[in-house]
């Protein structure tokens, strides 16, 4: 249901913002220039801007409800805690063990992104100088995320190591940040 609430507050802006950017400013433009046609807006100047403003704020309320559902979740991930039972390795073999059996490629990825406050937070700090901590942390948690999803994948393929663990980052848009961690998810055989 809230995705559809979603949908619609993004179709209710993307039809307001077109309406506004290529209709509404050219008819302004030519109102104003013209003195005799000045006078109340039109309903549909009103219906345009109300649809742009009334998307913006549908698909904010839809996204902040989703994110509260979703708040502890994204607490509970510890960056430094160590999935249970499962090795981790950036190298291709563990020392006193071999590997039985390669299951295949696990891998996890999330985008994360920041709220427009710690982005402008982030930006005085672009210009003064200093560790961009907003960033840090949305990078942290968004690493914590990949690997979990990696990890978890490992699991369901009955993994009992995941070697050669890597992190690929790239930016999506403005502030967005895709993060996937991926490795090779294999059996290892008795010590």
């Amino acid at each position: 249901m809230l995705k559809g609430f979603r949908l619609l507050g993004s179709l209710a802006f993307v039809i307001g913002f077109f309406v506004v950017i290529f209709v509404v400013v050219p008819w302004y433009v030519t109102v104003v220039n013209e003195p005799a046609l000045g006078g109340p807006l039109p309903w549909w100047v009103k219906t345009a801007v109300y649809l742009f403003l009334g998307g913006v704020a549908v698909v904010m309320a839809s996204v902040a409800i989703e994110q509260r559902c979703r708040a502890p979740e994204a607490e509970e991930l510890d960056e430094a805690a160590e999935p249970a039972g499962l090795l981790l390795a950036n190298t291709d073999r563990i020392p006193g063990r071999d590997v039985t059996e390669v299951l295949g490629l696990a891998q996890g990825h999330t985008i994360y992104a920041i709220w427009l406050g710690k982005d402008v937070s982030a930006l005085v700090r672009l210009i003064l100088g200093g560790e961009l901590t907003e960033y840090t942390e949305m990078m942290g948690k968004a690493r914590a995320v990949a690997r979990r999803r990696m990890t978890d994948q490992a699991r369901r393929l009955g993994a009992d190591a995941v070697l050669n663990v890597r992190f690929m980052t790239t930016s999506v848009v403005g502030a967005a940040a895709e993060l996937l961690a991926y490795g090779t998810a294999v059996k290892l055989g008795p010590t």
